[in-house]
């Protein structure tokens, strides 16, 4: 007795879920009609709906915020951080195009490099100077990235305002030696001649 009804109780929850399938793969199969019957009118709306946008795209013209500052990170650069800083040091306050040359100068050993305080022979004009040529390699690949910057930021005349230099991780090489990383951060703004 207690079989007969759970047997009954079963087939007729098998029934109730087979009637409900069906039910939806007739919704569905509706929906695939009606999608079909608009489908070339919806594909022409879209290709409409396409062709106006790149019109209103055309009569909009974006503006772009001007920036107050361009900014250039240098990491972990294969570099010496104690002639960066003086380095950093000389440029900081200048006009980018007058550092690029003022570096430029220094790779033609034409102008040194001041390093007051660091006990270096004298060179001709300062008290102790150097010619760093890989340190002003790098720095000129950054101030030539730091131009562009400033023309994307919308700055007309940028000079330069901030010049860090960090010492970064050092990997170890070959034995117990430590490799020379630097960090370099260079920051622009507009000059403001004063009235």
């Amino acid at each position: 007795m207690a079989i007969k009804k759970f047997k009954d109780k079963t087939e007729e929850k098998v029934s109730e879920k087979n009637e409900k399938a069906k039910e939806k793969i007739e919704n569905i199969g509706e929906e695939n009609k009606i999608e079909k019957e608009n489908s070339p009118e919806k594909k022409e709306e879209k290709i409409e709906e396409k062709e106006k946008k790149p019109e209103e795209k055309k009569n909009e013209t974006k503006e772009t915020k001007k920036k107050e500052k361009a900014i250039v990170r240098g990491l972990s650069l294969r570099i010496s951080a104690k002639q960066s800083k003086f380095i950093l040091k000389m440029i900081k306050g200048k006009k980018i195009d007058d550092a690029i040359k003022m570096l430029e100068e220094v790779l033609e050993f034409k102008r040194a490099v001041p390093m007051k305080g660091a006990e270096i022979p004298h060179r001709r004009g300062m008290e102790a100077g150097r010619y760093p040529l890989n340190t002003s390699k790098e720095i000129i690949k950054l101030l030539k990235q730091l131009k562009a910057n400033s023309n994307v930021c919308g700055i007309e005349n940028p000079y330069i305002n901030l010049a860090i230099s960090n010492i970064s991780s050092r990997p170890y090489r070959r034995g117990r030696v430590r490799g020379k990383r630097t960090h370099i951060y260079l920051e622009a703004k507009e000059f403001q001649e004063e009235k």
